[in-house]
């Protein structure tokens, strides 16, 4: 006998469905509701590198960042990978130390809103998906590998606010540990009020083109894997201090000929040019030159060097040697071992460009991180 169902009426009535108030229409057409963050809410970047790991926690504060906690700690992560292309137990661990000791910060904090990336090291690393993986266990960080292009422009975000409204070519310089950024940016077409956000806009990328407002042109980037540590570590075995200076300067320069504005570099015109450097090495460089026995970001962020002074204080480190570098206050027992590939770095690319001016940044990946998410989620002003 059939019971209630589409094929008869059966013995009993058909059931009527209840009456509601209104029927929801179907997913798809429904109205889509975006969470605005608070700017109250606080972010994190996290920068794991050849040499350090590094963390900045900080809030919006109109259009700048507002530091509320930081981290830094050297952790040699690529000792060794010149030679074995894998990274070693050791500094496995010690990178992974520091990554508790973040971990306990990001808690603490309570952020939500992070992004925590490694670079030149995990990129070369043949074992660095095993690490990645060993850090999520041991941590509950996820760890991200950044590509060198996104690694150039996040440094470039990041020193918008250096930049003279009066610079037409400008050249960003971020030296790591494992690697060496150069962006080479035309701002001439920019009227000079939008050209801080016009370099700002260039988290989207280099080659970013839906925007109506005037952009600012990338000639040419170049990532060269060579850093403090790498350079560092391939002329370890020379043992005369300022030979091995040389070496290192001469075989960095070399490195260059392939980054585009190299080869004309003659002809640009000293007025409108301008360099930013962002490192430890620069900022060390500041430091001494400044006299710095306890080191100030206010005193060094943001200074302007003349070549001069910049080779005035490298000659200082040389005529130091070693053991002077080592007791140095100025250079500090995390920077003492990497002075003099940095220094090296710093001035074959003073060599090769028209200025007599550097102006140092103490900011990079993890600023421009920051500033990269909070431009995304709307909570920085213009």
């Amino acid at each position: 006998m059939s019971t209630n169902g589409a094929g008869g009426a059966g013995p009993y009535p058909r059931p009527v469905p209840p009456v509601t108030p209104s029927t929801p229409p179907p997913a798809d057409r429904r109205p889509v509701v975006v969470e605005r963050p608070d700017p109250a809410d606080l972010y994190a970047a996290l920068d794991l590198g050849t040499n350090s790991c590094r963390m900045l926690i900080a809030q919006p504060k109109g259009n700048q960042l507002h530091v509320v906690d930081s981290f830094s700690k050297s952790v040699q992560l690529g000792q060794g990978l010149e030679a074995s292309g894998r990274l070693g137990r050791s500094s496995m661990a010690r990178a992974i130390g520091a990554l508790k000791i973040c971990r306990k910060k990001l808690q603490k904090h309570r952020v939500e809103r992070m992004r925590l990336v490694a670079t030149e090291a995990c990129r070369r690393a043949t074992n660095a998906a095993e690490f990645i993986s060993l850090v999520k266990r041991d941590t509950g960080l996820e760890l991200e590998i950044i590509q060198p292009e996104e690694e150039a422009r996040l440094a470039v975000v990041s020193c918008a606010p250096l930049v003279s409204t009066r610079t037409e070519q400008l050249l960003v310089v971020d030296i790591g540990g494992g690697s060496t950024e150069l962006v080479w940016i035309d701002l001439s077409r920019v009227p000079r009020p939008d050209r801080l956000k016009a370099i700002m806009r260039l988290h989207h990328g280099f080659d970013h083109q839906d925007s109506p407002f005037p952009r600012a042109k990338v000639v040419d980037w170049i990532s060269i894997p060579l850093g403090v540590a790498t350079l560092k570590d391939m002329y370890a075995d020379v043992a005369d201090d300022g030979a091995r200076f040389a070496l290192m300067s001469w075989y960095f320069e070399e490195q260059l000929a392939s980054f585009s504005p190299y080869d004309d570099a003659a002809d640009q015109a000293r007025e409108g040019f301008q360099i930013i450097g962002t490192s430890g090495t620069v900022t060390t460089v500041a430091a001494s030159h400044l006299g710095l026995r306890r080191y100030d970001r206010n005193k060094v962020d943001g200074l302007r060097m003349t070549s001069d002074q910049i080779d005035a204080v490298i000659s200082q480190y040389l005529a130091l040697g070693p053991e002077g570098r080592r007791r140095d206050p100025r250079i500090g027992r995390d920077r003492q071992t990497l002075i003099m590939s940095g220094s090296a770095i710093l001035q074959a690319l003073l060599r090769a460009w028209p200025t007599d001016r550097l102006s140092v940044a103490d900011r990079g990946l993890r600023e421009g991180l920051l500033y990269a998410q909070m431009s995304r989620d709307g909570v920085l002003e213009e």
